[in-house]
């Protein structure tokens, strides 16, 4: 379990829990956790951290370390990436993303750069 607690740069004090895996991916077979392994520890997590329902990161060993959020689509986990934001635009003065309005010229059939409707 990861317990973060930080200051935003509104002066707001944030506390955050999730439960964070570290995936170590090596060309050695012999020693891999088996899936029973890794149930033993995510039990054991549980029992001793008292984990609950949290969030769920992963750490994954790219050109440096990667912070991920894990999806499920139905068949298998799937790293999500991760982006960081800032948290307090209302008290910085950044305004909220406005959505983008299209125009679309109905008169034109085809998608061209010049056709104006890209």
């Amino acid at each position: 379990m990861i317990s973060k607690i930080y200051v935003d740069c509104g002066g707001t004090v944030r506390k955050e829990n999730n439960a964070n895996f570290q995936l170590w991916s090596a060309d050695d077979l012999d020693h891999r956790l088996q899936p029973q392994k890794v149930i033993e520890i995510i039990e054991m997590a549980e029992k001793e951290l008292g984990l609950g329902n949290l969030e769920i990161e992963v750490e994954y060993q790219s050109e440096t370390i990667g912070k991920y959020g894990l999806e499920f689509d139905g068949g298998r986990f799937l790293l999500k990436a991760t982006q960081t934001d800032c948290l307090a635009k209302d008290k910085c003065g950044i305004p909220e993303a406005q959505p983008v309005n299209v125009v679309i010229n109905e008169s034109v059939s085809s998608c061209s750069p010049e056709s104006g409707c890209c």
